[in-house]
């Protein structure tokens, strides 16, 4: 493995998306080649075919899986390894298929494969089409629930950061009647201290924290829903105090995100997708990265999706997958320094 800097595994995402835009972007970014050695997991046909339709530059460096045992180790540069997945000619920007949710698949798991076996140091995942990874098969509703369970994960959740607004979720693609059914005191004080532990490393520092209720006006005391607030969230909460974090709530949703309160807050404890997506979204779409905790290897991903309506077009901000590697290049540093110690 390259001992200079950390090798990050970056999935191509739905190869109709703007996935292979936003990919060959990065792998010419110079503030990423400065703290990394990027190698794209997807397919090299598709990524020419981009950068030749984009007037983006085309790889530099392309791998085959056949070559990538004997010649990962010496990889120092920006390089493509071809998973060989799909035929560009089966690929038409915008048109997700099971063919395109196969191979978005395929990039995944063989990034996870990776991973797991230390071949690379993390990874950052570029976007997948979720009706694509379903018609295609795939038995996970997305990223976050692919690697856990293929990491086999027991404790896991999703975190969104970007500079004005972090959030974790207790549950997160399912729909809202499903929510109350999947909380529990436990699986609360899961992701708070996951929470927890990942602001210590993404900041350096013990993280302020806040826990919103689930139903409006935090169930004012039983008159809103029934009573999750009571038989799940405080319960959590008072158990996550004694370990010593310090976190707040549970608080209304709807007055949680004002801006003196997030001045004050380090992590926002969501209870379902939206509760969270939304104000970061509103504050920070396409820049924030996806997080999972509770990992045996570092995931990182864009806040995007696959954006089928200007794919292939040049029109991609590759921001938020800068974003995602930064990350992913720092936790994988910070992790090299935690096993030196």
């Amino acid at each position: 493995m390259n001992m200079t800097k950390p090798l990050i595994a970056i999935t191509m995402g739905d190869p109709a998306g703007i996935g292979p835009e936003v990919c060959l972007q990065l792998i010419h970014d110079r503030s990423t080649l400065q703290q990394c050695v990027p190698i794209i997991f997807g397919d090299a046909d598709v990524l020419s075919h981009v950068a030749a339709l984009g007037e983006f530059a085309p790889p530099e460096q392309v791998i085959s899986i056949d070559e990538w045992p004997t010649r990962r180790d010496a990889i120092t540069s920006a390089a493509v390894l071809d998973l060989a997945a799909i035929d560009v000619e089966c690929v038409r920007p915008g048109n997700v298929s099971k063919a395109t949710g196969m191979a978005s698949y395929k990039y995944i798991e063989a990034s996870i494969t990776a991973a797991l076996e230390g071949q690379v140091d993390a990874v950052a995942t570029g976007p997948v089409h979720k009706e694509a990874l379903h018609w295609a098969g795939v038995p996970y509703p997305g990223h976050t629930e692919i690697f856990a369970a293929k990491t086999q994960t027991d404790r896991s959740c999703m975190m969104l950061t970007c500079s004005a607004l972090t959030c974790s979720f207790v549950t997160t693609h399912v729909g809202y009647r499903d929510v109350p059914g999947l909380l529990s005191v436990q699986r609360i004080v899961d992701v708070i201290e996951l929470s927890h532990d990942a602001i210590l490393r993404i900041r350096d520092t013990p993280g302020r924290l806040v826990i919103c209720g689930l139903n409006p006006h935090a169930g004012e005391n039983g008159l809103f829903g029934g009573r999750e607030e009571e038989q799940f969230i405080v319960p959590a909460v008072q158990a996550a105090r004694s370990k010593g974090i310090q976190i707040e709530g549970p608080l209304p949703p709807d007055t949680a995100f004002l801006p003196e309160r997030r001045d004050a807050t380090d992590c926002f404890v969501c209870m379902y997708h939206d509760q969270g997506h939304i104000p970061l979204k509103a504050l920070a779409f396409d820049i924030a990265v996806n997080v999972t905790l509770g990992l045996p290897i570092i995931r990182t991903s864009v806040d995007h999706g696959t954006a089928c309506d200007i794919a292939w077009q040049g029109k991609a901000d590759v921001t938020s997958l800068i974003q995602a590697v930064a990350l992913a290049t720092k936790l994988s540093s910070a992790n090299s320094v935690a096993e030196a110690k």
